[in-house]
């Protein structure tokens, strides 16, 4: 079973998540997209309007089923080992999830400003197609 991680690769911030999640997971469950690769994004439909809205998360069996933003980083954490345990008490204080994605948007929206913008866009080893290189 593979998802595929929709994230910025200009974005400093959005990159070490990513390489975190390719320490971690070593491409067995996670594949990962650019933002940047229009022509992939294409493929399902995802626009860069689209991508304005944060990280993408697709299961690839079923690629209708689509989480993005918060769910998607929620999502994510519930797939790694153990990470349903922290995600499921995020979920459950009161009104800690609102909380949660007012910061996502503002981290969003001003990721360039607070983290840097790369000055080439970041590609996954574990991309999609498995031939993409690291830049």
């Amino acid at each position: 079973m593979n998802y595929y991680v929709i994230y910025d690769g200009n974005c400093n911030l959005c990159v070490s998540l990513v390489q975190l999640l390719e320490t971690l997971d070593q491409g067995k469950l996670f594949r990962y997209i650019s933002m940047q690769d229009e022509q992939t994004l294409q493929k399902w439909g995802i626009t860069a309007i689209d991508c304005e809205q944060g990280m993408i998360l697709i299961d690839g069996n079923a690629p209708e089923r689509r989480w993005q933003g918060t769910a998607a980083a929620e999502e994510i954490g519930r797939l790694l080992p153990l990470g349903s345990v922290f995600v499921d008490a995020y979920r459950a204080l009161p009104g800690v999830k609102w909380v949660g994605d007012r910061f996502y948007e503002q981290i969003r929206d001003n990721r360039y400003t607070i983290f840097g913008k790369r000055s080439s866009t970041y590609q996954s080893a574990y991309c999609v197609d498995g031939s993409c290189e690291k830049t």
